[in-house]
Parts: structure tokens; sequence; C-alpha cells
């Protein structure tokens, strides 16, 4: 699946680590670029050439290399030194049992370790007075506390969590912003894994799916006709197999479920997180859910927000898997619900067709045809949803339904899905820029309506009367705020949903009137502070 790391001998790998430590200035544990650039100089390679081993190293677009990362970048340069191609797939399709030649290095580095020995020897020895250091003081007068000046940014994830959290959160909690739309972001959510959710009906397959990808089972994992899944299960890696209760979960602050509490008791007792070690699960974590009830099972009501929670699993997720079976094509009320949550989530759905050899082809064709009229109802765009068909579990094809030409179509679509996965730890950063971006236009939004509406308020006499005409009037409303501000239509939440929060209990005339300057703020990490991010850490040989 995912490549856990490069592979290469006891004896490289402490070279590597030396020489990593040595180009490693800060000491950190990253490589920005700048060091970078200094150190793979040693190698002769040409500009372009060095700018693909970047742009190959650094395949998640951190903006720095950690040791394996590093460790790649030192074997890519040893093969572009042989004369090989460089690409994506060098590594996999050629193996070089030399190390870079770095000219000069080991001079230097023998030249370090004298430096460092004498060092040893100078504060074992007589005490060496010094001087007190000098402070400058008119730079600490002018010294503000903003983005750039608190601590050393080392990647483009250490930038956006510290935007968030001094620009864009003071907007979100001014105007209860979580309360309208996903909930504020930990610094666990920034540091987590890329996230997969698998959606669908009971018994379409989505726990044989995980255990297909993984290649073996997983603590909690209950296959079988019935609705074996009752309960929302975290699949992610950990030092061993074990199972975690949600209580626990939702406290611990590492992980990225701690919003997870506003949902109850109720609903955490139906929540756990399965930890054990594989190599997929260093990159991505998947999140199986309970199956989605149908017919007369779904008139018994959920002790807890089924939907509520799937929308704010679907805010964190970096991918959205609909399972769908042959036989259970129809969409329930439920369903319908839970597929409409995951509306603003468009570009994160992919649907999958799984026991597709349970047909024949002539079967198939009609199944996908009729899949295709009942989503296009509930998604209600005129894009066509990527489809992937297959038959996604450890058993061999059934030939004898769909005949070889069925197979070789499950073959290159299986090799698509997975293709698809193996893509989501490399788009990764790109997904959390793309997501505190759209975040932060939501929440201006946000401000921009509630302002408005807290303006619209009387002063004294009759509050009640003028919520409820504001309420009943939104489309209006957003209308206004839409010219007034020049703002897109299409960014404005969702009228019923806003209307909805509105009347559990909010009093508008309790909001804060608009305050520019944190709209300016935003603006600023939006127009400014995040190009100016992506341009200190992208690759250093542009």
């Amino acid at each position: 699946m995912v490549v856990s790391g490069p592979l290469c001998s006891k004896e490289h790998l402490k070279i590597y680590q030396e020489w990593f430590n040595f180009a490693d200035s800060d000491g950190d544990g990253r490589l920005t670029g700048n060091d970078a650039a200094n150190f793979f100089s040693l190698s002769n390679l040409s500009r372009p050439e060095l700018k693909q081993v970047w742009a190959l190293a650094d395949s998640k677009r951190q903006g720095f290399l950690g040791l394996t990362e590093f460790i790649t970048a030192m074997q890519l340069i040893s093969l572009a030194q042989e004369g090989h191609q460089l690409s994506s797939s060098v590594l996999r399709e050629t193996e070089s049992e030399n190390l870079p030649v770095m000219v000069g290095l080991d001079d230097v580095l023998e030249k370090s370790k004298g430096s460092l020995a004498k060092g040893k020897l100078e504060s074992t020895g007589t005490p060496q007075t010094q001087s007190p250091p000098t402070v400058n003081v008119s730079k600490k007068k002018s010294a503000k506390k903003s983005f750039s000046s608190v601590a050393p940014v080392t990647s483009v994830v250490d930038g956006l969590k510290r935007l968030y959290f001094e620009k864009l959160k003071p907007l979100e909690v001014t105007y209860r912003f979580n309360d309208f739309g996903s909930p504020s972001l930990t610094s666990s959510d920034f540091d987590a894994k890329p996230m997969v959710m698998l959606l669908g009906q009971y018994s379409t397959g989505k726990t044989t799916f995980i255990k297909h990808l993984l290649g073996c089972s997983y603590p909690g994992a209950h296959i079988g006709p019935e609705p074996t899944t009752d309960r929302f299960i975290a699949v992610m890696s950990g030092p061993d197999e074990r199972s975690i209760p949600g209580n626990t979960i939702a406290v611990h602050e590492e992980m990225p479920f701690t919003g997870l509490s506003t949902f109850g008791g109720a609903f955490l007792s139906k929540f756990e997180c399965s930890q054990m070690p594989h190599p997929l699960l260093d990159h991505i974590t998947f999140v199986d859910t309970p199956g989605v009830l149908s017919g007369e099972k779904q008139r018994t009501q959920r002790s807890y927000d089924f939907t509520g929670v799937i929308s704010w699993f679907a805010a964190k997720a970096d991918l959205i898997l609909l399972l769908f079976d042959p036989h259970k094509l129809d969409i329930s009320d439920e369903f319908n619900r839970v597929i409409s949550s995951l509306r603003g989530n468009d570009d994160k759905i992919r649907v999958v067709l799984n026991k597709a050899d349970q047909v024949d082809t002539q079967q198939l064709m009609r199944v996908y045809g009729a899949l295709m009229w009942s989503l296009g109802k509930i998604l209600n765009t005129p894009e066509v949803v990527r489809v992937y068909i297959g038959s996604f579990n450890d058993k061999p094809v059934n030939e004898g339904a769909i005949g070889p030409m069925g197979k070789d179509l499950f073959e290159r679509e299986q090799d698509d899905l997975l293709v698809d996965l193996m893509d989501i730890p490399k788009k990764a950063c790109d997904r959390k820029i793309n997501e505190v971006v759209k975040r932060a236009r939501a929440a201006k939004i946000h401000a921009y309506i509630m302002s408005h509406l807290k303006k619209e308020m009387p002063s004294l006499m009759g509050k009640s009367k003028a919520q409820q005409r504001l309420i009943n009037n939104l489309e209006q409303e957003f209308s206004k705020v839409e010219k007034e501000f020049h703002l897109p239509g299409g960014d404005f939440p969702s009228v019923e949903h806003f209307r909805e929060v509105l009347k559990s209990g909010y009093h508008i005339d309790e909001f804060e009137k608009l305050k520019p300057r944190l709209i300016q703020s935003v603006d600023t990490m939006l127009g400014y502070d995040i190009p100016e991010l992506l341009k200190k850490f992208r690759n250093p040989y542009d």
C-alpha cells in the first residue's frame, strides 16, 4: 500500500543519521529548504535535478524533510549520480547500494567533530570567563507579538496552525461560528493524519473494505450479514493492538476527537478507537461507521444525533467513501439525511459499488444506471460523482457472473481507487490549506450576517417579534448582506440550517457589532500571510 519509508542497511542508516544531524542547523529534526539546498549542493547535481529530488522527497509538501524524507532524497541523489532518470517510481523499480558522493563532506564533518571536542575540553578544563550577552534594546522594544515574531515556523502546517489561532479563531469565537458551522480547530486537528470515512447501509462491506486494505483484521472488527458494526470506530496507528473507549479518546488532547464530547455520553458510548501497528495506518486513519438504517428499522430513533456526528467527521475527513451493494440501492430517509449532511464536502465524496461480482454484466449495467439516478436526485449537482466498481474483499472475483472482461474491469477500478487512497497523504498539506481558506471565507460571511442581523434589531422594545421576523425572512437578509459587502452567494450557509440554529435559543441582540479589525486580520491572513507561508516553504530550487 503506502510505503512506510526507504529501505537501507544499518551501516547506511547510521551514516544518513549523522549527515542529517549535521545538515539540520536548528537541531529540531526538520531540514528546511535553505539547509537542504546547502547540503545537497555537495552532490554537484544540476539545479533541475536537485529541484526534482526535493519535490519527490517532500511529496507531502510540508516544506521540510524529516529523517525518512532525507534518506529518500539521499537515495534519489545516488541514483541520479548513477545516471538514472528521476521519477516517483524510480525507488520502487531501482535500488542503489551506494551512498551518494558528497564532495568535501568528510572534511567538513571532521572539522565539526574537532571543534566539538575542543569545546568539550574547554568546558571541562579551567573556567572560561565570558562576557554577558548583549541585548538589542531597540529591537526588544519594537518587537510585536505577531505571526513572524514569536518562534520560528518550521513547516507549512506549523504556520497554518499559528495563523488560525492568532487571526481566524478570534473572529470565530466573537461571532460563535463554531455553533453554526464546524467546531473550532485544535492543535491535534492540524497534526492529525489524513482521515478516510466510510458510509453505507449495513452489510455493504465497509468493515471488510478496511480489512482488505490492511490485509488483516483490526481490534473491534465484526463482520456479518446483520448490522454488526453498531458504533463509530476510528482505526489508527498505535504501538500495540488495543481498543480505547470513546470517553477516554474525547479527553485525549493529542487525538483529533476532543470535539466529539459535544455529542454527549450517549454517542461516546458508541465510539471507540482501534489501534494497531501497520504501515498504512502510519499515513491514514480510517473511520468505520454504523450501517445506515432502512425500512422499519429507521423508525427507531438513535440515542444521539447521528447525522450531526457524520457531519462532524465529514468536515475533518480528507476522503468520504459511500459504499453501495447491488442488492441495496434503495436510499432510505436516514441515508438521504446523511448524504445531505455532507454538503460543502462534495469534493471529498467517492462512491464505491461493492460486491459487484454478485450480478452478471447485464444486471451490473442496470444497477449502475439505477445508482447514478438515485444519487443524482440527492447530491443535486450536475457533475457526475466518481463511482468505483468492484468487489473489495479477500475472496477471488466471481468470474462465473461477470466473465474475464469484468474481472479485468474490476482490477483496473481497484487500482484506480488504491491510487486515489495513496495520494491522500501527499495531498494532506494542500487539503489543510484548502480547509483553512474555506473556513476563513465562511467565518467572514458568518460575521457579516450576524452583525447585520444585530443591526436590524431594535434597541429597546419588540426584540422578540423582530428576531422572529428576521428568522422568517432570512433569505432576504442574506441577499442584503451579499449586496452590501459584495460577497459571493455560493459561499453563504444553508438558510434552513442557519434558521434552525437561531431558533435553538440564541438571542440576536447579544451578538457583537461588526468589528472591522477582526475582518481585516482575516483578510491579511488570506491575502498576504498564507501566500508568504507557501512561498517560504516552496521548493528551494524554484
